[in-house]
This record gives structure tokens, sequence and C-alpha cells, in this order.
């Protein structure tokens, strides 16, 4: 039986660079906290992102914003890992995999240490590899570590389908599934618009006459939505930022929504000891389900080719270390 806690809405976000402080703007601005917290290595910018934001509290609901440091795991219901290095000229991704793997296991022993008992969000990338590092260091139960994974991905994949069938965003249900990154896909045999299966839909849409290519070009904009962001700006964080909120919001509410969260399967899809993106009720304990229905043979094929991208980037970074 899971044991229900009394929680004040606390949140503490760790790293106070753009994702973070973007997070913790549109957190705010949410009303869903009771308090947030900021801590970063470098104290004087999440002193003064914790200055800057604190400066709007006429204009969103009251919530208590300040910094903070490892004491503020303990109570906190919901900790949120955006920290991370960016990669060098000239590095390796293995390398940057490394440093952001050494990260991730210093600040997950500091929140395993502070007897915290609330549930880790990872967005630190690779999030993937770095939710099941995450996992292995706090030595806390699957459920209670999760991943951002794909929720952010399935938003652009709704955005980019709504607007290609010119349907409101909100009536249009789909997910990426497997990895964050380029062996994502799409999960079509869960697509739905307004109630009506997207193989139904297809032909009374008349949108376009040719469905395959369609449905391939708009599963290949989502991966590489990203990409283009980068380059015309040099990174993403208002969207994640939004997609943080929705899934702190699931934690903090105890919603049991359904969400692409990055979750360890121990058996789940006929996968083991990795992390990626399925579906999973979300609620105040974590994972209260991992959704593990039927997919079509072309999808669980596309599942596995992703988990095989992962396997190979936790091998590399088992044997560098």
């Amino acid at each position: 039986m899971i044991q229900q806690r009394s929680w004040k809405r606390k949140v503490v976000v760790v790293g106070a660079g753009a994702v973070g402080a973007t997070f913790c703007y549109a957190l705010a601005q949410s009303g869903i906290a009771d308090e947030i917290t900021l801590i970063d290595q470098n104290s004087d910018l999440a002193r003064g992102q914790v200055l800057d934001l604190s400066h709007g509290q006429p204009f969103f609901p009251t919530v208590d914003v300040h910094i903070g440091d490892k004491n503020d795991y303990r109570d906190a219901q919901l900790v949120v890992v955006t920290a991370g290095s960016k990669q060098r000229p000239g590095e390796t991704r293995l390398d940057l995999l490394r440093r952001n793997a050494s990260i991730i296991r210093s600040i997950a022993s500091d929140i395993a240490g502070a007897d915290s008992q609330g549930v880790l969000l990872v967005v630190s990338n690779p999030v993937d590899v770095l939710t099941r590092v995450a996992i292995n260091t706090t030595g806390w139960p699957r459920s209670r570590v999760i991943g951002s994974g794909t929720v952010l991905d399935s938003a652009r994949f709704r955005y980019l389908l709504g607007r290609h069938c010119r349907v409101d965003t909100h009536n249009v249900h789909g997910y990426i599934l497997g990895e964050h990154g380029d062996s994502e896909f799409a999960a079509w045999s869960m697509t739905h618009i307004g109630g009506v299966h997207i193989d139904s839909y297809c032909p009374i849409c008349g949108r376009c006459e040719d469905w395959t290519a369609a449905r391939k070009q708009i599963e290949q904009d989502v991966i590489e939505s990203a990409y283009h962001i980068i380059d015309y700006k040099g990174s993403t964080y208002f969207a994640v930022g939004l997609a943080l909120v929705r899934i702190a919001a699931a934690v903090l509410r105890g919603q049991r929504s359904v969400l692409t969260v990055s979750t360890m399967l121990e058996g789940e899809f006929d996968l083991n000891g990795i992390c990626l993106s399925v579906p999973c009720v979300i609620s105040e304990n974590g994972v209260e389900q991992i959704m593990a229905g039927h997919l079509r043979q072309e999808e669980n094929e596309a599942l596995f080719r992703s988990a095989a991208v992962l396997e190979k980037a936790i091998s590399s970074l088992e044997e560098e270390g």
C-alpha cells in the first residue's frame, strides 16, 4: 500500500541557467507551488535570478522564492535537476556524458543524503542515461526518479500535427516514445484527433494526398525541432520550462496525469534496466503506473532500436568509468 504524505508544495530547482530560471518563472506564474528554492554553484547567478523573479511577486500568485542549499532537499516534494555542462569545442559526446554523469552523481548523492522523501526529476541531458545514473546513485525505487523524457517532444508532435490538420492542438492527442533524441518515434497507434483515431481521421481530413509521407515529415520535424531552435538562438528553454510545469503539476497536485516521462523499465515492453520514455501515470509518488499497452510491430521495433542506442551509451559510460 502506497503511503500518503501531507506535503507543503515545495520545489527545489538545481541549476539557475536558462532552463532552470525559465522553469522557475513559469512555475511561479502557475500558482501550483507554495515554495520555490533555487540552488546553483554560482551563488551570484542564483541570487540574481531569485531577486529578479521576486520583483514580479505583485503580478503572480503568492509563492516563497529564495536561494537554498543542500538542506532544502529534505522537505522538498519535488527536486528538479537542470544543472549540466554544455559540449565544449573539440569535445566528444562521451566526454560530455562523463562530465554530466559526474555532476548528476554528486547532486543525487546530496539529495539522498538529505533523506529527501520527494520525487526527483532529471532534466539534464542526455536525460535518459542520466536518469539511470540518478536511480543507481540514490538507490531509490524507480518510481521516485524520473526524467523529463519526451514530454516536450510529445507537445511538439501535437502542435505540428494540429497545425498540419488545422485543428486546435488541445484536441490532438499523441505521444513520442523512446529516447529523448534522434531515435525517438511517434506512436501513431496511440494518436487521436477529437477522439477519432488518426487512421480514421486522415481519410476524412483531406489535407494531404500522401498520408504516409506527411506523417514521416511531421515525425522528422519533431526530431529536428531542437536543432533548429539551437541554430537560431543558441538554446531551448521556453517550451521545456512549460513542459516541466506540466510534470510538476502532476506531482504536486497528485493529478495522475499520463505523461511520457523517462522511467526505468523492468520487463515492460520486454525491456529491462533501461530508462526511456513511455506513457506513465504521474502522481505525488512519481510513476504510479507504466502503461505498457500494445504497440504495433514497427513501433515495438522502433522502441527496441531506441533502447539499443541508450544501452550503447550506458556501456560506453561504464567502460570509461
